[in-house]
């Protein structure tokens, strides 16, 4: 009975990443046929944000078709196993359209640069934009502004698989104690991955400027904490009934960390600054720091919302 269950679940999971990933895998094989055919990819012809979500998505596909493998060869480490190998995975399809692939702009540019001016400005504002203001943010291309991408990425995969191999684990097993926290991980990770396309299409509606727009900044403040509430959520769906440091403290840390990172990520993208979602003391930065108050807030509201999610969880669990 176990094992069909297993089997059923292996089937849907394998569906749902297939569905999910029609169009990045798509996007890729558009491009490769325009660089067979040409050597570069013209502006009109290239898909928005191909990396790092085509070479997401094949990191997926490849850890969820593994699944089974994993489990007979790994067993309880089939997770870790399959984490390690998508993420090898990634950032070898990464590094090989990142160097190889070049749009064709003003002149031929590999694929990393070129991904680089979409961070500031939105795919289609890229011939009409004034660009003085953006090209004293940039201070030139640095590879560091990969950062924060190589986060997002690397938060996808893992939490996302988390989800797929937990549910996997929890068919096979029948052992239940993980299914609260894999079903909040798996709306964190959806919504997180829902504002990550939202970003591809708008780039939150930013133009370029330092100081953002009402709406791009709630929509950057939600995207942050997201990002970090989906890294806790993770770490504590493994830290279940570990006493509060563990199942609670830990998770939030993680959160507050992760969240930092990406505000490390995109301060290396803005040349030392970081957008401004306001004017005036609770917007601008402390002292010589460029983190102001709202950007505090944001960083340990994610901890704080990962604590609570957690600490119901773990109470939950004590209830049983």
């Amino acid at each position: 009975m176990n094992n069909r269950r297993f089997w059923q679940c292996y089937l849907i999971s394998s569906a749902v990443i297939a569905a999910a990933s029609v169009y990045p895998v798509y996007m890729g094989i558009r491009v490769a046929a325009e660089i067979v055919r040409n050597g570069t990819v013209p502006i009109e012809s290239y898909p928005k944000y191909i990396i790092p979500y085509t070479p997401v998505s094949i990191a997926l596909i490849f850890g969820v078709l593994l699944i089974p493998l994993f489990r007979r060869l790994f067993k309880g480490w089939d997770f870790l196993c399959g984490a390690v190998f998508s993420t090898g995975i990634f950032f070898a399809a990464e590094r090989l359209m990142e160097t190889k692939i070049l749009v064709q702009a003003v002149e031929a540019v590999p694929l990393e640069s070129w991904q680089m001016s979409m961070c500031y400005v939105p795919p289609q504002q890229y011939q009409t934009r004034t660009w003085q203001a953006v090209d004293i943010l940039l201070g030139g291309y640095s590879p560091a502004f990969k950062l924060h991408f190589y986060i997002i990425s690397i938060v996808l995969i893992l939490s996302l698989l988390n989800c797929f191999y937990g549910f996997a684990r929890m068919a096979y097993l029948g052992d239940t104690k993980r299914r609260a926290a894999l079903m909040i991980q798996a709306a964190t990770s959806l919504s997180f991955l829902g504002m990550c396309i939202w970003a591809c299409f708008t780039s939150f509606y930013r133009t370029g400027e330092l100081v953002v727009s009402a709406l791009s900044a709630v929509l950057m403040a939600v995207f942050f904490a997201l990002l970090g509430i989906t890294v806790g959520v993770f770490a504590g769906s493994f830290t279940l009934g570990k006493g509060k440091g563990l199942s609670v403290l830990l998770p939030a840390g993680i959160a507050v960390l992760t969240t930092l990172g990406m505000y490390a990520g995109e301060m290396i993208l803005l040349n030392g600054n970081l957008y401004r979602f306001g004017s005036g003391f609770f917007f601008e930065g402390i002292g010589a720091m460029v983190i102001a108050p709202v950007d505090l807030l944001v960083i340990l509201g994610a901890g704080g919302i990962t604590a609570l999610l957690c600490r119901l969880l773990n109470a939950q669990k004590g209830s049983r």
